[in-house]
């Protein structure tokens, strides 16, 4: 006779994490709407996701360990190492009378992980389930703060057989694929993930050269080297990637786009891969959104209290477009969202289309971008219009037809969010104009361009102040008396910072409020420099002045400013 399953929600209500009133809303909500009844109890705030981990793994029969008083031999500890428990979140148990060995789980629904640690590990690998708060400070407890460092790992991969790919025309599928599972591959690539997510990385960079191998990562917008493993390593280690986003690691001469989803420490992290074939090999960079570093709330994306209060009332207009502008990196994607997440709520429809879908918010409908399959902004913009929305994102205006199909909305009663690449706000008008729009649609349609660029901001802990000279015055423009009786300030470096002097980003902001004798002048096709000296007068900061209040104000430095924006013209 087949033994009873458990069902989750009674699992849940005799572990005391969810009330049975929440499971019988919980099941009254799957029934009007379907879906996971786990998912269902997490969104409504009844439990955790570790909570519904948890008893997942009990309802598969897994053995439930206490990790407080657990005894785990130092053999199981060697076997793996401390970057990937940490990636895994698990903890070694080590061999059971049948030789197999035992890890507990916080992620038991991942069998993923047992794939690849059967293959790192040589042997038959089961799974036990322990909450996620014991699996961490277990990992904490028994590794201690000391793990293996980066130099460790690429000593030991220096000297590990079977990885020597210097000819890698010659090298079959097969012996790929084994040479991308080998345990120092992955103990290397887990290690270099970790060390990238602690230092709030926003970029990984892999990447091939003549007689290196170098890894690069992108911290608040600067690029710092890591330790280089050895050259003959490159091809295992960019299979190793491809396989874990699931890319084709047989196909080395086009460019390829994917995408791995991990959880470190708790937290769920998104990495888009990006593969790109080079004269000495393929080069890959990792884009790496970690949601709990993210905050999407218009108090921390660094407006000034004046800027915050006139953008809050821009985003609550009724209809009309408003443009985000800058470069690359320069955090509009960050800026539209944070409006979106103040203004979703049960009354307002909003939609995005996106290439690709950075952030996931829920209550919005986000649609990705897919050229290959003519799904590209135009075509969802089209169907978008017939879903009845009140706020659309675009993505990005790239051509004549999403402009002008973005007009239409904006005319039709929607308010519409988009970002052009231009350097500053003024610009942006002249860029449209360029696409093919129409200046009279552009004066009746658009009611704000906000150009902005990110600038690190001087570390908290080492904070100190300073005189600039007259040459670094100079820089920004500016006159010593003009400065009189301000104070200035940089980072001197320490531990916290990495010794850079620098710990996170803020945006500054040239805005561009759209009145009616700026219309007139657009409509009239009137130069940008005309533009730009009009919207001047009437109160806009240009960049450079926005940054030299962040300066007054002790957020960040001269370097910065002066590396970020433009003198006037």
């Amino acid at each position: 006779m087949a033994k009873l399953v458990k069902k989750l929600g009674e699992i849940l209500v005799d572990l005391g994490r969810v009330k049975p009133e929440d499971v019988k809303r919980a099941l009254a909500i799957q029934d009007e709407r379907g879906g996971a009844i786990g998912e269902i109890l997490v969104s409504m705030g009844a439990c955790t996701r570790a909570d519904v981990h948890y008893a997942l793994g009990i309802q598969q029969g897994m053995e439930v360990v206490d990790l407080r008083t657990a005894d785990v031999p130092a053999e199981a500890l060697e076997k793996v190492p401390k970057s990937v428990a940490e990636i895994y979140r698990i903890v070694p148990l080590g061999f059971d009378s049948d030789g197999v060995f035992t890890v507990a789980m916080a992620d038991p629904q991942n069998l993923h992980i047992l794939d690849d640690l059967r293959f790192m590990l040589n042997c038959e690998v089961k799974g036990a389930v322990s909450s996620e708060k014991e699996v961490m400070e277990a990992i904490e407890r028994l590794y201690g703060s000391e793990g293996e460092t980066l130099e460790d790992i690429i000593a030991a991969i220096s000297n590990a057989e079977g990885l020597d790919f210097d000819d890698a025309e010659s090298i079959d599928l097969e012996t790929l694929q084994k040479a991308a599972g080998q345990r120092p591959i992955i103990e290397f690539l887990n290690l270099i993930l970790l060390q990238a997510i602690k230092a709030r990385a926003s970029d990984i960079h892999f990447e091939p050269f003549e007689r290196e191998f170098k890894v690069r990562y992108r911290v608040d917008g600067i690029l710092y080297e890591m330790t280089p493993p050895p050259k003959h390593l490159a091809l295992p280690i960019t299979s190793r990637i491809k396989v874990m986003a699931n890319l084709d690691i047989s196909e080395r001469r086009l460019p390829q786009d994917g995408r791995i989803d991990l959880v470190v420490g708790g937290n769920p992290v998104d990495l888009r891969v990006s593969t790109l074939p080079t004269i000495f090999g393929e080069s890959v960079v990792m884009r790496v959104l970690d949601r709990s570093v993210i905050s999407l709330d218009l108090e921390e994306v660094g407006f000034s209290e004046a800027e915050l209060e006139s953008f809050r009332r821009l985003i609550k207009r009724p209809h009309g477009i408003v443009l985000v502008t800058g470069p690359t990196g320069s955090g509009k994607t960050t800026t539209l969202y944070s409006a979106l997440n103040e203004l979703n709520s049960v009354e307002v429809k909003i939609i995005t289309t996106e290439d690709p879908v950075e952030y996931e918010i829920e209550g919005l409908i986000q649609i990705p971008i897919n050229p290959d399959i003519g799904v590209t902004f135009a075509s969802c913009l089209r169907s978008i219009l017939r879903h009845d929305p009140d706020i659309i994102l675009v993505g990005e205006i790239r051509d004549l037809e999403t402009a002008e199909i973005a007009i239409e909305a904006s005319l039709t009663g929607h308010l519409v969010f988009s970002t052009l690449h231009t350097n500053d706000a003024p610009t942006a008008i002249t860029r449209l104009i360029d696409l093919g729009v129409e200046p009279f649609l552009i004066s009746a349609t658009l009611e704000a361009v906000i150009a902005q660029r990110l600038v690190r901001k001087i570390c908290p802990r080492c904070k100190t102040p300073y005189t600039p000279t007259p040459e670094m015055l100079m820089e920004l423009g500016l006159k010593p008396d003009e400065v009189e009786g301000r104070q200035f300030y940089y980072g001197k470096g320490c531990e916290f910072c990495n010794h850079t002097g620098y710990k996170g980003r803020t945006a500054i902001f040239e805005t561009m409020m759209m009145n009616r004798e700026l219309r007139e002048l657009v409509a009239a096709s009137k130069p940008t420099e005309v533009i730009r000296a009009k919207a001047l007068e009437y109160g806009m900061h240009t960049l450079r002045e926005a940054g030299i209040i962040k300066i007054f104000d002790g957020i960040t430095t001269i370097e910065e400013v002066v590396r970020e924006t433009l003198l006037e013209w």
